[in-house]
């Protein structure tokens, strides 16, 4: 018997996926565990692997396009069974069957959807009212000079020849409905296409955002402005200025701005900053460099180690010092974690992931160096495991790399403090009685104040200063 295979939860935060690539085509046989599908979700790109044995029979969402949790992507079955029945319930890629559209009420669902509350619902992309992604658009009629009669009809003749009509407009789907998502329609308002003269490519018929890839607003007409758009919105271009490129939200960017805005919105921060006398850790490292080059094989690499990878393990040690900051808010008490797990920041080409180095307080240099850069790695390639990027106890946001002097970084909820790291600067500083030329290196510790106080957060900054300006104790 056929089977609908669902999307499933791929990370604890996840709501909807996007399906990145499939590795299985229609007819492929499919055994248990075999990989079908890659999604990218709000962590990272998901492997999505079959519960199942049988044949695929059809895939409901292509590659590219965006499930809800809990959305019919595909159907497995036996070789050549008939999935009619379940191809009419989901072949529009999951969702619920859609209303018939009848007479005024089919005509004015669209105005009504248009509150202010369901506009920043479909500007968010979600759906502000069933979770179905098969929304009904009526085409609206063009809106011309109303006051301007029609010229008369020409007198009776004979049917002019198919010739001689202008050409038709492509015939949107029956019932003057197109099938779209919430997103796509936002896609095609945004670029003043009319849905109703896109060719879709998805399931019967439906249109998907990889149609409107490509497409300028010149090679559709623009919708025509009805009853509940008098008003343009606040963020429309000027009459003369060039629109803006759209940039469809990938599920990672949703993510970072839903978890942002929550961390600020809902976490009191305070900030603290110090200036550290850097000259001691660079000639550290400059040593450790050179002893490593020194004793490597010759056919091999050296391994290096980064100003970064030194400040992970004295942050580590210093958490150990003032364990206070090594903590967390819950509603009836402060978590103190007996572990120090260091989320890493790496910028990647969607936006930020954190990697987490485990126990970095009990590993080597060398041992944290080599780790951060196999998670840096598999973190740009989008192939982190959720394990990998859950958990951390305390974040480290580098740029000075860059050439970011100093800056303040977002606590990463529910990690208690993040430390943000700017460039090693050359300047003069002030030896004894003396200018002389010397590196600098700016630190800001941004804290939540329900868990670390001005006097806690200071702590830890003085003995984090004391390691990197005395750098032999982070070897020890």
């Amino acid at each position: 018997m056929a089977k609908v295979l669902e999307l499933p939860k791929l990370s604890p935060t996840m709501e909807e996926g996007q399906i990145s690539t499939w590795h299985k085509k229609e007819g492929d046989a499919i055994e248990v565990d075999e990989l079908l599908a890659e999604v990218e979700t709000d962590k990272a790109t998901m492997e999505y692997r079959s519960f199942d044995r049988g044949t695929l029979l059809k895939i409901l969402i292509p590659a590219g396009s965006v499930a809800q949790l809990g959305q019919a992507v595909a159907i497995l079955g036996a070789p050549g069974e008939d999935v009619s029945a379940l191809l009419a319930k989901f072949g529009g890629g999951g969702a619920a069957a859609e209303p018939k559209a009848e007479g005024p009420k089919a005509e004015t669902a669209e105005p009504q959807a248009k509150g202010p509350k369901a506009e920043a619902a479909i500007a968010s992309g979600e759906t502000p009212t069933a979770p179905s992604t098969d929304v009904a658009v009526t085409a609206a009629p063009p809106v011309g000079p109303a006051k301007t009669p029609p010229p008369p009809a020409p007198a009776p003749a004979a049917p002019a020849p198919a010739s001689a009509a202008p050409a038709p407009a492509p015939e949107p789907a029956p019932g003057g409905r197109v099938r779209a998502s919430p997103y796509v329609r936002k896609l095609g308002r945004e670029r003043g296409l009319d849905l109703g003269r896109v060719a879709g490519s998805g399931p019967g018929g439906r249109i998907i955002a990889r149609d409107l890839e490509g497409l300028p607003p010149a090679a559709a007409p623009a919708l025509a402005p009805g009853p509940a758009k008098a008003a343009a919105p606040a963020s429309a271009p000027a009459p003369g200025l060039a629109a803006p490129e759209a940039r469809p939200l990938s599920m990672m960017r949703k993510a970072i701005a839903r978890r942002l805005t929550e961390s600020k919105q809902t976490v009191p921060h305070f900030y603290l900053s110090i200036d550290v006398d850097a000259d001691p850790l660079s000639a550290l490292r400059e040593q450790l460099n050179a002893d490593l080059a020194a004793t490597a094989e010759k056919d091999e690499a050296p391994p290096k180690v980064s100003f970064n990878d030194l400040l992970i393990k004295a942050v580590a040690i210093a958490l150990v010092r003032v364990p206070e900051c090594n903590a967390q808010f819950s509603p009836d008490a402060l978590l103190i974690h007996r572990r120090v797990d260091i989320s890493v920041a790496v910028a990647v080409a969607e936006g930020l992931m954190t990697p987490v180095v485990r126990d970095a307080d009990r590993k080597s240099v060398l041992e944290i160096a080599a780790e951060v850069r196999e998670l840096a790695a598999r973190a740009k390639a989008k192939k982190l495991r959720l394990e990998e990027m859950a958990n951390g106890t305390f974040s480290i946001s580098n740029l000075g790399m860059f050439g970011i002097d100093d800056f303040a970084a977002v606590i990463n909820p529910p990690e208690g403090a993040i430390l943000a790291v700017g460039q090693v600067r050359r300047e003069p500083v002030v030896r004894g009685e003396q200018i002389v030329p010397g590196r600098r290196l700016g630190m800001t510790l941004s804290c939540d104040h329900r868990v670390i106080d001005g006097a806690v957060g200071a702590t830890f900054l003085r003995a984090l200063r004391r390691l990197l300006e005395h750098p032999t104790q982070i070897l020890l």
